[in-house]
């Protein structure tokens, strides 16, 4: 039972946990994950962290269908500038190691920022803490779970 599973029972959210066997030789876990459940890339989500240009980290999540659009994060964040984060610094941050870093149940309370086009999803697919596990939820239960705000931020 990871940390994100265990805030979403505390929280009373309706949930479904899908699990694969995860390859360690693929690097790239989202489309992994889509790919090995049968999932549109458009409905599953990566949890990627960034450093702004003033040292915060904060978090975007976006579909693992586009790319992170760093401009975009950094202006709805306050910031002029983002790169993504030093994994050891996003592992530290978050509890959970890359691959497997889910929105819910992290360490620290980071801004979260969720890509606009999951208001349109019924329900999406995010990391559920360790590779290999997904949570399927209501955008919104994500959104009011960690206090995101919806914003564009994938560029397609």
């Amino acid at each position: 039972m990871t940390p994100a599973v265990k805030c979403l029972e505390r929280e009373g959210v309706a949930f479904t946990l899908a699990e694969y066997d995860h390859d360690p030789r693929r690097p790239a876990y989202g489309e992994e994950a889509a790919h090995a459940l049968g999932l549109s890339p458009d409905e599953v989500f990566k949890t990627l962290l960034a450093r702004l240009d003033d040292g915060r980290l904060v978090m975007a999540i976006v579909p693992v269908s586009a790319q992170l659009d760093l401009k975009a994060l950094a202006r709805a964040a306050g910031g002029r500038k983002a790169s993504l984060a030093d994994p050891a610094d996003a592992e530290r941050a978050t509890g959970y190691v890359v691959g497997g870093i889910s929105p819910l149940g992290q360490r620290k309370h980071l801004p979260v920022f969720l890509d606009t086009v999951a208001e349109r999803l019924e329900h999406l697919h995010v990391s559920g803490g360790r590779r290999g596990l997904e949570i399927c939820l209501a955008p919104g239960d994500l959104a009011r779970l960690t206090g995101a705000r919806f914003t564009d931020l994938a560029r397609r």
